[in-house]
């Protein structure tokens, strides 16, 4: 339906190109393509990797001390809901138009959901658990991070999923408002040369690639803590 509609209409045709049209664009410009994909791949897997191990380091933080909860959550809250738009040009004031600039942007907005569902998964964990272990003679940094850490794992991956669905908008995004290459800019020389075709083939590969990185981040979470189903701490 969508072939034949976007192909019956000449107006419709060039705004909403259909799907031969796209995959016609994406085979020839399939090089520029490929070659902005990588440089937005790396900024988001990177920004992406240091969100990951800040926020699981800041979550534990929050869970420990009342007075860095207290102190931070408001900080972290605010930064959430900060229109990426409103915040980009500061960071390319600072970093310039490298790619360190995107990499830190995908951290700051990856960083919340990961801090914010490691302590949260860390105060449901039953108190029992580390009694357990405090009792067998294990020092408190050693349950946190073998024991409290353990249970609380499905809820901190959950929070790295929430993370995952966005860090490839967040990098094109930041591509579009200022980069030398990058799949944003990629997008932007398509929007500025009416090209549809190519305005749908950089936003699907970003679809793509966010899918892939949602279904590894399930993967490496079976692996590490089986099936879920399996589940008992009862």
């Amino acid at each position: 339906m969508w072939e034949i509609s976007a192909n019956s209409n000449p107006e419709t045709a060039r705004i909403w190109a259909s799907p031969s049209r796209i995959w016609t664009a994406t085979q020839l410009n399939w090089p520029s393509l490929y070659s902005n994909l990588v440089v937005t791949t790396s900024e988001a897997l990177w920004g992406f990797a240091l969100a990951i191990v800040i926020g699981i380091a800041l979550g534990a933080i929050l869970y420990l001390s009342s007075l860095a909860n207290a102190a931070l959550m408001p900080i972290l809250t605010a930064a959430q809901t900060l229109p990426l738009i409103s915040v980009t040009p500061f960071f390319l004031w600072w970093f310039g138009f490298d790619d360190s600039g995107k990499i830190a942007l995908v951290t700051l907005f990856s960083i919340f959901p990961i801090a914010i569902q490691t302590s949260r998964g860390l105060r449901a964990v039953p108190r029992y658990f580390a009694d357990v272990a405090l009792t067998c003679g294990a020092s408190r940094t050693w349950t946190l991070w073998h024991v409290q850490m353990r249970v609380a794992a499905r809820q901190i991956f959950s929070g790295i999923r929430i993370a995952g669905t966005y860090i490839f908008a967040t990098a094109a995004t930041a591509e579009y408002m200022g980069s030398r290459h990058g799949i944003g800019l990629f997008l932007q020389s398509a929007y500025n040369a009416t090209q549809a075709p190519l305005v749908w083939a950089a936003t699907i590969s970003i679809v793509i690639l966010t899918g892939i990185v949602m279904l590894a981040v399930i993967c490496v979470e079976r692996l590490l803590l089986g099936n879920p189903a399996d589940d008992n701490i009862n």
